[in-house]
């Protein structure tokens, strides 16, 4: 099992930062891969970065690139997403997910989940 806890979601306005993270618990292998994925208002949960635990190597959405950067601290068990350039499209409810194997963008794919935090982006 891994427990998957988030934290840092808030209100900020167009243009501004946050940082959400996500803090793992249980049982975590080198090869998992850990990812954010958001769920605007209304909409289908979508893929918004991955990152591998051992490499560090990280996948991003194409409406994120540049303004996202997903990382993790290892020693802390920790995922990290600082959102930058913050725009209201990017309101929604962000969630951290775990995976075995090999890289997803399909949340169908990810076995554990967060309970999600809010973000929302005021213009």
């Amino acid at each position: 099992q891994v427990q998957l806890v988030e934290s840092g979601g808030g209100s900020v306005q167009a243009g501004g930062s946050l940082r959400l993270s996500c803090a793992a618990s249980g049982r975590i292998f080198s090869g998992d891969v850990m990812g954010w994925f958001r769920q605007p208002p209304g909409k289908e949960r979508e893929f918004v970065a991955a990152v591998r635990w051992i490499g560090g190597s990280t996948y991003y959405a194409d409406s994120v690139k540049g303004r996202f950067t997903i990382s993790r601290d290892n020693a802390k068990n920790t995922v990290y997403l600082q959102m930058n350039d913050l725009k209201p499209e990017d309101t929604a409810v962000y969630s951290c997910a775990a995976k075995w194997g090999s890289y997803s963008r399909s949340p169908l794919n990810y076995h554990y989940w967060g309970q999600g935090t809010q973000v929302t982006v005021s213009s």
